[in-house]
């Protein structure tokens, strides 16, 4: 069953972000739109896109200081939500401080406000596209959003991390 909320055009494209995500990430944003509406959630949340992202953007890997095992269990984590572990969040809208308005139509408050972050985090490092990398670093910025708590449910040092994403030249 396909959710009124979460069409094939929801998405970013209301708030401009379309043509400024590179072509990974448009493809980790179609993938995540799709498991969200599998999932039957109303809207797509960060946990959505983390789980895509991770899948999907080998780049991302190699800033998780766990490495592959911990890559592993966070995907494994992520499919648990799938299966069950996201029945808490079923029929509930993600919210977080860092997200300001109303959001996208089909999009959390904070999957929207990740997403623009990720847009500025590319503008200020001086590129056109918004990256993978982009988007896992405006994950780890707001602690309060979904995809933070499940990086930190595995194991996942956000603080570490953030500091990798921050302090790593851009190699992609």
């Amino acid at each position: 069953m396909r959710s009124p909320t979460l069409s094939a055009s929801a998405g970013p494209a209301g708030a401009g972000f379309e043509d400024r995500l590179s072509e990974p990430l448009t493809a980790v944003v179609a993938g995540a739109r799709r498991r969200a509406v599998r999932d039957a959630d109303r809207q797509l949340d960060t946990a959505h896109l983390l789980h895509t992202l991770v899948e999907n953007d080998p780049r991302v890997w190699g800033a998780f200081a766990g490495g592959p095992p911990q890559v592993v269990r966070l995907l494994g984590y992520l499919v648990q939500r799938t299966i069950g572990y996201g029945l808490r969040w079923s029929g509930t809208v993600e919210t977080s401080p860092a997200a300001a308005g109303d959001g996208v139509p089909g999009w959390s408050p904070a999957a929207a406000a990740a997403m623009a972050a990720a847009v500025e985090r590319a503008a200020a490092r001086g590129a056109l596209l918004a990256e993978g990398p982009d988007l896992l670093a405006a994950l780890t910025y707001d602690r309060e959003c979904r995809a933070a708590e499940v990086m930190r449910r595995v194991g996942v040092d956000v603080d570490l991390l953030v500091t990798a994403l921050d302090g790593e030249p851009c190699q992609w």
